[in-house]
């Protein structure tokens, strides 16, 4: 049995293609660079949009109320 150069794969055999997706921004089909998106440009859309806070997960906090002779100014 001789491998390809560089494949590491037996001669004669082929890797399996890759399980596709749809991308989060735009559901066209991803591309293995970009993975899970389909570009540079939906992979920075998604970064900016953690960057800017746009994916916090809520949460229902009581309002915590300070005494104001703890409040140094």
């Amino acid at each position: 049995m001789t491998k390809k150069a560089g494949s590491g794969l037996p001669s004669g055999e082929q890797a399996k293609p890759e399980a596709t997706g749809h991308c989060p921004q735009c559901d066209k089909e991803t591309v293995h660079r970009y993975r899970p998106f389909c570009s540079k440009r939906c992979a920075d859309l998604d970064l900016h949009n953690w960057l800017q806070g746009n994916y916090a997960i809520p949460t229902e906090e009581e309002d915590s109320q300070v005494p104001e002779d703890a409040v140094r100014h």
